[in-house]
């Protein structure tokens, strides 16, 4: 378990750690963070519009509960109560009728927001519910969408822009992303999340979408101040394989390259990179040094050879960065 010192100097306590992201990804990053220290905070995108998600927030006016979901079950424990509660949030109702495809836990979030009228309020309720190892936050406290810039849409014009908007658009497009920017544009931040980060030791971007889960907190104004000012330590780490329509072609270094458009004055302290997905490591490298940062490479991949990250691997990762 990684330590950092108070500032009092009474001696070690946790690292305090915010996440960054969305699904799968935030979900893999947030598996593993909660194994190495005890104060982990997920700040999680609100731009969802599709599936349960998307129904939920069409039809109440909610935020999008499906990210939030995912966060707050990569966060139970090992034990048989955090599995059964990660288990029952995540099950998705099967049947003919309007149920159909709704999951469990974004019922139960939906319900504590209406009772509550307050969604940090109701995600610290269901936290606590589930025995979670962490806190999860919205990046915003207002629905977003996200518009994105694609080429290649059209194939006898493969450089013309064409603005696609919605996340499940964006992410399933047949062009390339080139940009995206918010709806409505300065959206306001979660003043709980732009808390976490400023008194955050560490910061952790990725892996995940980058376009539709990564740089979107780059895009609310007063979140992207507080991670731009932060004294946390900044780790970015890379995704395993590239997304289709998102990062086709994507290289390593590309991830970096587009982050740095979307936020230049961003520093990086750290850039976590899975060992046998970088072919040439010099590019890497000079990209990582001009953001002012240093490189880890390390086996993160689970060993069944699909592109996905292994929690305890890439928890060591994590650990020995934390500690460095």
């Amino acid at each position: 378990m990684a330590k950092s010192t108070t500032p009092d100097g009474d001696g070690p306590r946790p690292p305090r750690v915010v996440a960054l992201g969305g699904g799968h990804g935030l979900h893999a990053s947030l598996s593993a963070l909660r194994r190495v220290t005890t104060d982990v905070t997920a700040i999680v995108t609100v731009a969802d519009d599709g599936g349960s998600s998307g129904r939920l927030r069409r039809e109440l006016g909610v935020l999008p509960p499906g990210d939030l979901r995912m966060a707050l079950a990569a966060l139970c424990g090992d034990d048989e109560w955090g599995h059964t509660w990660s288990q029952v949030i995540q099950h998705r109702f099967r049947s003919e009728g309007e149920l159909h495809g709704h999951a469990v836990g974004n019922l139960l979030i939906v319900a504590l927001w209406e009772l509550l009228g307050d969604s940090v309020a109701g995600l610290d309720w269901v936290g606590q519910l589930l025995g979670a190892h962490g806190r999860v936050l919205p990046m915003s406290s207002v629905p977003l969408d996200i518009a994105a810039e694609v080429s290649g849409i059209d194939p006898e014009r493969p450089e013309a822009l064409t603005t696609v908007r919605g996340q499940v658009a964006c992410a399933s497009t047949s062009g390339r992303v080139r940009s995206i920017s918010l709806i409505p544009r300065d959206p306001p931040a979660s003043p709980q999340a732009v808390k976490a980060v400023r008194e955050a030791d560490w910061v952790v971007f990725g892996p995940g979408s980058w376009f539709t889960s990564v740089l979107p907190h780059l895009l609310v104004p007063d979140l992207a101040h507080a991670l731009v000012t932060t004294r946390a330590k900044r780790v970015v780490a890379l995704n395993l394989s590239p997304q289709r329509g998102e990062t086709d072609g994507f290289r390593p270094e590309t991830y970096l390259e587009v982050l740095h458009e979307h936020a230049p004055k961003l520093g990086v302290d750290v850039v976590l990179a899975d060992r046998g997905t970088v072919e040439e490591v010099g590019p890497l490298k000079a990209v990582v040094g001009r953001l002012g940062g240093r490189l880890e490479l390390a086996h993160l991949s689970r060993e069944d050879g699909t592109p996905r990250h292994d929690p305890d691997r890439l928890a060591a990762a994590f650990e020995r960065i934390l500690e460095g």
